[in-house]
């Protein structure tokens, strides 16, 4: 979505400062107090700041224990044009499992497997107001994949652009359908491609059946990658997560295959925010103009802000956290 102004929104006024947000995962508390630290005020029950305006990098949902106050918070900062909003993977997985026979409407996740260790809270938390959920449900499908701005873009997971410029090409708000998510349910498809390479970015399989034990509890055969190696050659060279590789592989070569997978995000771009990778301790840049605002906020971590104000080298002194 190239913005100049949001629908919905007012336009963007001159010299207007951005706070950018990680995933906040239900931790409503947090997400009030991280807002109140930078100067945004509660008027007429929306959170809006006199001269700047908050974008939130998706995953507002699952884990935490205030779900439905997180959402409350965003969702009224988004439709007052106090702030804006992409899509998380979480929201997306929210949206595949809860979609309706044929695409009519919306219901409650179906339980077992990933849907129940992932959505648990969530499902809890909304268990006796459906149809609340399903207006955030809507609420979600408006959600746009990315946003890009003249001096920067906002993404949760990666910024593919061989995959996300055709899409905003055929979709310049950056806005999926029903059609489109039931297209990116197909394996391979062009729109499962593009939707979770953005939310989910890249990953790789360790190879030998090995698995790693996440943070979150699964046991996961992948590992997660960053974007921004140019010319990577071992596994230790691009994982990107908590979680830490067995040691055996940290120095496994690349296949050629494996490196032709991989994203690069090169450092003549504008700035790039995004959530989504479980960093730990103090937040800090991995290049001049790719910011991770994910610290782990559910898990004990930080919730993280980055006070963005159009300057095209990124600086670690505007990030902005509270403690959980």
């Amino acid at each position: 979505m190239l913005v100049d102004a949001a629908p919905g929104n007012p336009a963007l006024g001159i010299g207007e400062g951005f706070d950018l947000i990680g995933d906040v995962h239900g931790c409503g508390d947090l997400l009030e107090n991280l807002l109140e630290k930078m100067g945004y005020q509660r008027r007429d029950g929306v959170y809006a700041h006199d001269s700047r305006r908050a974008i939130f990098l998706g995953d507002l949902i699952d884990r935490g224990p205030h779900v439905q106050k997180a959402l409350e918070v965003v969702r009224s900062m988004v439709e007052a044009g106090t702030a804006l909003v992409v899509m998380g993977n979480h929201e997306a997985h929210a949206l595949k499992e809860c979609l309706g026979q044929g695409g009519r409407g919306f219901t409650m996740p179906r339980v077992g497997g990933r849907s129940e260790r992932v959505m648990s809270e969530t499902l809890r938390q909304f268990e006796r107001a459906p149809g609340l959920w399903a207006s955030y449900l809507e609420w979600f499908l408006e959600m746009p994949l990315c946003l890009e701005f003249e001096h920067f873009r906002v993404a949760h997971a990666c910024w593919d652009e061989t995959l996300l410029r055709p899409f905003l090409n055929d979709h310049p708000d950056g806005r999926i359908d029903r059609h489109f998510l039931a297209a990116a349910s197909i394996q391979g498809s062009p729109e499962h491609r593009v939707l979770d390479r953005t939310t989910r970015g890249t990953q790789l399989r360790l190879p030998n059946g090995q698995v790693i034990r996440s943070m979150d509890g699964a046991r996961r055969s992948v590992f997660r990658t960053h974007f921004w190696a140019r010319s990577p050659q071992s596994y230790g060279d691009v994982v990107f997560q908590p979680d830490p590789l067995p040691p055996e592989f940290e120095d496994h070569p690349l296949r050629d295959d494996e490196r032709r997978r991989l994203v690069h995000y090169g450092a003549s771009q504008r700035p790039l925010f995004v959530g989504h990778y479980w960093c730990e301790g103090i937040p800090s840049l991995p290049t001049a103009n790719i910011a991770c605002l994910d610290y782990s906020a559910v898990r004990g971590g930080r919730l993280v802000a980055y006070r963005f104000d159009g300057e095209s080298a990124l600086d670690a002194g505007r990030f902005c956290w509270v403690s959980a």
